[in-house]
């Protein structure tokens, strides 16, 4: 019977796709995000994002821009998932310590695998967290968020984002929990060896 760690208090409970392509937006993976935040109301907050950089002056004119909330009103569920075939492999990996959030990085462009959408082929190249959950259903805000970065060579972005609540230990977080414990506050990263994407899930 396998052990579980009490002290971690995740599970997955929702999966969305979000695909980008260059030619109609272009994404940024900001490494250090204490410039700015998700609170309403802040001086940081997503009110302010345009005046903060001359970059993210988009971001007063944006209509759909992270964070998103997935009203029944815009957004289908799809239940089957047969139109994403995964192919991952564990590949080495290093961990992040940004400042905002924790980040897995596999090494290489397609060593980690990949996901194919609609005939497309996306690469992993990284995945990281947001506590609270980055985006909303419904208005409804999650305990914690994954997201699965991916790229084709042409620079477009897919990104597989799990919503998680409070509930039973993840394995996956299981893992990596001494390595994401043992790093202060301050910016860090360490080599962890291989890390197997096929058991995030």
């Amino acid at each position: 019977m396998k052990q579980q760690r009490t002290y971690v208090l995740c599970s997955c409970t929702l999966i969305f796709v979000l695909v980008f392509s260059p030619l109609s937006v272009t994404a940024q993976e900001v490494e250090d995000e204490r410039e700015f935040d998700y609170t309403e109301g802040s001086e940081k907050g997503p009110a302010h994002w345009g005046d903060i950089k001359t970059e993210w002056a988009d971001c007063k004119t944006g209509s759909l821009q992270s964070p998103i909330d997935m009203s029944d009103r815009r957004v289908k569920m799809v239940q089957k998932t047969e139109n994403i075939k995964r192919n991952y492999r564990p590949f080495n990996a290093t961990l992040k310590n940004r400042g905002h959030d924790i980040m897995v990085q596999w090494e290489g462009f397609d060593k980690a695998g990949s996901i194919q959408i609609n005939g497309a082929r996306y690469f992993l190249q990284q995945c990281h967290w947001h506590s609270p959950s980055e985006h909303t259903i419904n208005g409804r805000s999650y305990d914690m968020e994954l997201h699965m970065l991916h790229t084709t060579p042409e620079q477009k972005i897919a990104v597989i984002g799990y919503l998680y609540k409070t509930g039973k230990p993840d394995a996956f977080l299981s893992k990596l929990l001494n390595d994401i414990v043992s790093m202060t506050d301050q910016k860090m990263e360490r080599n962890i060896g291989i890390v197997d994407p096929r058991e995030i899930n």
